[in-house]
């Protein structure tokens, strides 16, 4: 392998976490739970599920065949993993009859057995070293395990504590503030304080959404999902089109060019 084709290899393939990246982080779990409650209504659950299925293993397949970070397929992919991940999650309480606890307790024991595997790997969770396709695989098992926990976590907190879709928005609107706090205020690990802000904006997310499309006599304002998760969805593909990305180059990357000879 030259000098050059080791660069490309070791380029960052995930978007490095400014304000954008929160916004429409935010916007794919709100549009992810809105569009999944939408289609499991509008067509059988099972082709709902196993479309939400394709539609995830395409995206996937998509962003695994980047070498670097590219925008749509980076967020079609997140997009999906939310479609598909409240999905899954879905099924478990409502098929299986598992509670909320007990599924939000299993998804977090799998989201931790995530990051211990892929900390004696790599010895570093950061998404700023998403620069090899093993450590990307790792990141996106990841991703899917926050998604099922969160979607788990926020039916537990508005459904089985009762606190209702609005009051379980506000409880996770205020706990989604203590990684920024500890972040900025008390030197918090950064990648920890970061992973702890990517589980918190699922249920956050998943409530607000839940809030504004479920019909009054469920906690609702009646919206309705499909309205939701088209407006979010819109929103979010005009902020994935507009917004400039912002991407940090790896110090694998930055060693191998500089050690490139010129040409």
């Amino acid at each position: 392998m030259t000098a050059r084709q080791a660069s490309v290899d070791r380029t960052q393939r995930v978007p490095d976490p400014g304000p954008s990246f929160w916004v429409i982080k935010g916007l794919s779990t709100a549009m992810g739970e809105a569009a999944s409650d939408y289609l499991i209504h509008v067509m059988p659950p099972v082709t709902a599920v196993l479309l939400g299925f394709a539609g995830f293993v395409i995206a996937l397949t998509l962003q695994l065949r980047q070498h670097r970070y590219v925008r749509w397929t980076y967020w079609f992919a997140v997009a999906m993993v939310g479609v598909f991940g409240t999905m899954a999650a879905d099924v478990v309480h409502v098929v299986f009859g598992v509670p909320y606890v007990a599924s939000s307790l299993f998804y977090a024991a799998v989201l931790a057995a995530v990051f211990g595997v892929w900390w004696l790997s790599e010895r570093t969770l950061s998404v700023h070293a998403i620069d090899t396709r093993k450590r990307e695989l790792f990141y996106w098992a990841a991703v899917i395990a926050t998604f099922a926990m969160g979607t788990a976590a926020g039916d537990f907190a508005a459904i089985t504590l009762h606190l209702g879709y609005g009051g379980s928005a506000a409880v996770f609107a205020v706990v989604i503030v203590v990684p920024a706090l500890g972040y900025r205020l008390l030197r918090w690990n950064a990648v920890f304080a970061f992973w702890f802000a990517y589980v918190i904006t699922r249920p956050l997310g998943a409530s607000l959404a839940d809030w504004l499309g479920k019909p009054a006599g469920l906690g609702g304002l009646g919206v309705g999902d499909g309205v939701v998760a088209g407006i979010l969805l819109l929103a979010m593909a005009v902020l994935v089109l507009v917004v400039p990305p912002r991407v940090r180059v790896s110090a694998a990357a930055s060693v191998s060019v500089a050690r490139e000879p010129a040409s």
